[in-house]
């Protein structure tokens, strides 16, 4: 075997489990990710399963961000015996324990002891990295590696991992570059992605490397409109999202939507327009998910990562993310107060619930007391997996006739109307990933494909062979 090697534990097959093995030596590795496999190709119980590769050598564990198909097989590799260090940006060191301590208590114990014992492990391991710094991870013999992590605006904390190996005797380092999760412009909380300066060998994700998003530029009129019609019929919009990343954009987005009607309704006397008659300045904003609320708390205290406008708000006084109308609902039995009071009232609402495909979580409770009334209004984010109640939602919009969908066990009729909202995709998609793959000068040696379905990967694979046909180049295009 040639050093620097790569093997994979996962992130091949589909769009999840991303797990990457950078041999250094045949003594020495790091590995990119530990995530889980998630999906029809799961297997049964796989957040159970063992580890399922030899941890031995591997000096370090690099995390690109807290998404669970790239940190959900971390309770694996600890049960396996490793205790090298857990490597990740300063916001992802936070955002970790948060997303492992709830998984771990759904999956695997919620017993205090268990989860404290397991949190505590995680903490000593866990080492906050500065972006857009050198750090040495490993010097062992004739063989050195030094990694870089960069902004990848997909999350907050996420980032691509450059790798500098040096060996002994050659004049030249050699660059690796795993670019993780990519983000798409436009988030309205991140600062964008920059390209790789230099990359010998890019591990490139392919989750969108077959299509092209449309409509970023005008989500947040388009968010607003959807707003405007439902709470003109007095209904409650009810929007499922997953509580990472997602929640924290549409908080952003709908405080900036209230904040400019209540300045432009102050002064004005109703009319015959029944928005008129909203208090927009108190329409309440219910956050109903104690995960969501425990990373958006952290999202605000990590503000200093956020991009320049984001930050500018916050210096002109608001609260993105905590304004006065934003109403955090914790136990249960709150949660079934809130869904009994709009269920049997006209007072409008925003509902922001997980879980993102409506096949668990407290938006099912929602959904179960007022799917059934046409004055609500389901309005879908992200991406709906066929065969998932979301998905089944989904697809009724527009339908005409009586459309059922089962939500634990039983059916319900859907009457309320279902709205998909374009525009908010965390993954950049294939030009943002050619821009990512040829932004600077220096185009990568040699680029291999993972993190993606089979379509995906191979039109990515065409797209970026046309990109090096065009500027007549060498490139070794290959799909993992």
């Amino acid at each position: 075997m040639e050093f620097p090697a790569l093997s994979h534990h996962g992130g091949t097959r589909s769009v999840t489990g991303s797990c990457h093995q950078l041999h250094l030596d045949p003594a020495n590795s790091l590995l990119i990710d530990c995530g889980l496999e998630q999906g029809s190709e799961a297997a049964p119980s796989a957040e159970f399963a063992p580890i399922g590769f030899d941890i031995a050598g591997i000096q370090a564990l690099v995390i690109t961000h807290v998404h669970m198909d790239h940190i959900g097989r971390i309770p694996a590799l600890l049960a396996a015996g490793y205790r090298g260090p857990i490597l990740c940006s300063v916001p992802s060191a936070k955002l970790l324990p948060l997303v492992l301590e709830d998984a771990y208590k759904l999956g695997i114990s919620s017993d205090p002891v268990q989860v404290d014992r397991y949190l505590a492990l995680l903490q000593r391991l866990i080492v906050p990295l500065a972006y857009e710094q050198w750090h040495c991870v490993v010097e062992r013999g004739a063989v050195s590696c030094s990694i870089r992590l960069q902004r990848a605006g997909h999350l907050l904390g996420s980032a691509y991992v450059e790798c500098d190996v040096r060996v002994e005797g050659s004049e030249a380092s050699s660059r690796i570059v795993f670019s993780g999760d990519l983000g798409a412009p436009g988030n309205p909380l991140l600062r964008s992605v920059q390209p790789p300066e230099r990359a010998d060998i890019l591990v490139l994700e392919s989750t969108y490397g077959d299509r092209l998003h449309a409509g970023r530029s005008d989500r947040r009129h388009r968010l607003e409109m959807v707003i405007d019609r439902a709470l003109a019929d007095n209904g409650t919009i009810l929007i499922p999202a997953f509580s990472l990343g997602r929640t924290q954009e549409l908080l952003y987005e709908i405080e900036d939507i209230l904040h400019r009607k209540s300045m432009l309704s102050q002064g004005q006397a109703p009319d015959d327009d029944p928005l008129q008659a909203i208090d927009w300045s108190r329409l309440p904003v219910i956050l109903d998910s104690p995960l969501a609320q425990r990373i958006t708390q952290a999202y605000r205290e990590l503000h200093e990562y956020w991009n320049d406008e984001a930050r500018q708000r916050l210096d002109e006084g608001r609260a993105p993310l905590a304004f006065d109308q934003l109403v955090c609902v914790d136990t249960h039995a709150k949660h079934q107060k809130v869904v009994n009071y709009l269920k049997s009232t006209g007072r409008p609402a925003i509902v922001i619930a997980g879980n993102g495909m409506c096949s668990g979580g407290r938006i099912v409770n929602y959904l179960k007391a007022m799917l059934g009334d046409p004055r609500h209004e389901v309005l879908f984010v992200g991406y709906q997996a066929k065969g998932t109640p979301g998905g089944v939602i989904q697809a009724s919009e527009g339908a005409q006739g009586f459309v059922q969908v089962d939500l634990d066990g039983r059916m319900y009729e859907i009457r309320a109307k279902i709205m998909t909202l374009a525009g908010y995709s965390g993954h950049a998609d294939q030009e943002g990933v050619l821009n990512f793959a040829f932004g600077r000068s220096a185009v990568a040696g040699k680029v291999l494909l993972v993190h993606g379905e089979p379509e995906a990967k191979q039109a990515l694979a065409d797209a970026l062979k046309s990109r090096v046909a065009q500027i007549r180049r060498v490139i070794d295009v290959s799909i993992a």
